[in-house]
């Protein structure tokens, strides 16, 4: 049997220097071989940066130009509205000119239809004055006496110095006052007591219409007092003929 190998040493030959280990050469693994054309890339993302910066662009300028748009659109409107606000008020300052100038001629309208109305009546109804002047009466025994003319209405306007006595008599009532006279009664009692139409007694002062003698030729007025007095009288007649007989002139 063979016993424990001892390990054989190895022994350097005497005067030969011991051998070296050779170191081991390491390589670094080969670069990644660069590309055949390294611009290639970059020109796609200048590329790209291009087209959205050219979109973008395009984009704010369509944007500007729709604002452009309403913007103008908008003053244009305004400037319309403008317009138009200032033509209604024109307008409507214009047609309160023409209501007003319409009121004036209607107005004018009116007030010329009534002085012509009044002229019409007045040709178809003349008023003419008959008794201005101022006459006395002297005491109760003195009268005054007037007709009142037929298709007339009498305006009895009269004032005195001192209370007079007046009245509107019928011509019976006048023949019944002068026999009262003839039997010796005063002018001042009699023309007053023997009947009347109607009678005012010691005035100073009368302002009366008389309308029977419109249709009738049948009265007088007279006139006494018992002093001496001025009559003042301002009396006056319409033409204004009755279509059917009045007063005591009624059958």
């Amino acid at each position: 049997m063979m016993g424990p190998t001892e390990m054989e040493q190895i022994t350097t030959p005497a005067g030969q220097a011991p051998m070296e280990a050779q170191a081991e050469t390491y390589s670094p693994p080969p670069a990644a071989r660069p590309a055949r054309y390294p611009w290639t890339a970059s020109r796609a993302e200048s590329r790209e940066r291009r087209w959205w910066t050219i979109a973008l662009a395009a984009t704010l300028l369509v944007s500007a130009f729709g604002i452009g748009l309403l913007y103008v659109d908008d003053t244009t409107n305004q400037a319309t509205i403008r317009s138009l606000t200032t033509e209604n008020e024109q307008q409507s300052g214009r047609i309160q000119i023409l209501q007003d100038q319409l009121s004036t001629t209607e107005q004018n309208l009116t007030a010329s239809l009534g002085e012509l109305a009044r002229t019409k009546s007045e040709l178809e109804h003349p008023t003419l004055v008959i008794w201005t002047l101022p006459q006395q009466i002297k005491g109760a025994n003195s009268w005054l006496q007037g007709n009142i003319p037929d298709t007339f209405t009498y305006h009895l306007r009269v004032t005195s110095t001192g209370p007079m006595s007046v009245s509107i008599l019928t011509l019976e009532n006048y023949a019944n006052a002068t026999a009262c006279m003839d039997q010796g009664g005063s002018a001042d009692y009699c023309l007053h007591h023997s009947g009347s139409v109607i009678g005012w007694l010691n005035k100073t002062s009368i302002d009366y219409d008389f309308h029977m003698a419109e249709g009738c030729a049948d009265y007088v007025s007279v006139f006494t007092s018992s002093t001496t007095i001025t009559v003042k009288p301002n009396v006056s007649v319409t033409y204004n003929p009755a279509s059917k007989p009045t007063g005591v002139c009624v059958a």
